[in-house]
């Protein structure tokens, strides 16, 4: 009896000493960092020795404005999200687009579509199939760190770099906005997003509570990018109502923008306004 209590023990201690052991090398091949990204310079300008053409020319709008919108191809985001947990996020970017009565078809466009390094080429196909001529293309970097080390990420967008810092299992993020003119291929404007997701957990639940920090972090950053984005929409109204190098011109039945500006729109309801007294005091 005693033998089999025994016997009873030592197994128990196998097996204890055993997931310890197994928890030992979870933690020892553990990285680091995790890494995952998606870079709008990189997609756009794949050759290595080509650097952004962000030169002066001459770009037509045409309001109503046909809009795309999209993730930029590339990195572990690719492999390990959802086209639905893509589209949620895009969606919420929709919106904001969806506020401005200059701007008409709004497309949420489907990953499968952006090749990776696909360059403007692939933007020209994208744009030609649904039938847009702006696109608002989304970057994202996103590093997990697992260790107590300082630790930072540069990212380089299509403007310059960012640097954030890190610690252990900490999430950041930055989603990156960049809108631009798919004929002359001209940025228009563009607006960032970052966040910090703090992530932790047991060996057991530190996996799937490391997904969830990633996706938290990737809709928080769409949340902080959202009002910025606003901004940069308004700052670009207002630049172009004296910019010689964007021109207006009003799709036929449609009465707003014009050759004024963006707030053709509103002069011409003033105009309205000044007809009707005018006939009243006539």
């Amino acid at each position: 009896m005693r033998a089999r209590s025994n016997s009873s023990l030592l197994w128990k201690f196998a097996v204890a000493a055993a997931m310890l052991a197994f928890a030992g090398c979870a933690t020892l091949f553990r990285p680091q960092q995790e890494h995952r990204a998606a870079s709008v310079v990189d997609y756009l300008y794949p050759n290595a020795s080509e650097a952004p053409q962000l030169q002066p020319g001459t770009t037509t709008l045409r309001p109503p404005v046909r809009v795309g919108i999209a993730f930029v191809p590339g990195g572990q985001w690719d492999a390990g999200a959802s086209e639905q947990a893509r589209r949620l996020l895009l969606e919420r970017v929709k919106a904001v687009f969806a506020h401005y009565p200059y701007i008409g078809n709004i497309e949420v466009i489907p990953s499968n579509y952006l090749h990776a390094r696909g360059g403007f080429d692939n933007l020209d196909q994208v744009a030609r199939l649904f039938n847009i001529e702006i696109i608002a293309l989304l970057s994202y970097d996103q590093v997990q760190f697992n260790d107590t080390r300082a630790a930072a990420m540069l990212y380089w967008t299509i403007v310059g770099a960012y640097v954030i810092r890190g610690d252990k299992y900490d999430v950041q993020t930055l989603v990156d906005a960049s809108v631009f003119d798919v004929a002359s291929r001209k940025l228009l404007f563009r607006a960032p997003g970052s966040s910090r997701v703090k992530g932790s957990g047991t060996l057991a639940s530190f996996s799937e509570r490391a997904r969830h920090a990633q996706d938290e972090s990737y809709t928080k950053a769409v949340e902080d990018l959202i009002p910025q984005l606003k901004t940069a929409m308004d700052d670009f109204r207002e630049r172009s109502k004296h910019d010689a190098q964007v021109k207006i011109e009003n799709r036929a039945g449609y009465s707003g923008g014009g050759d004024a500006g963006w707030i053709g729109l509103l002069g011409a309801c003033v105009l309205a306004a000044l007809a009707f007294t005018q006939r009243r005091h006539a």
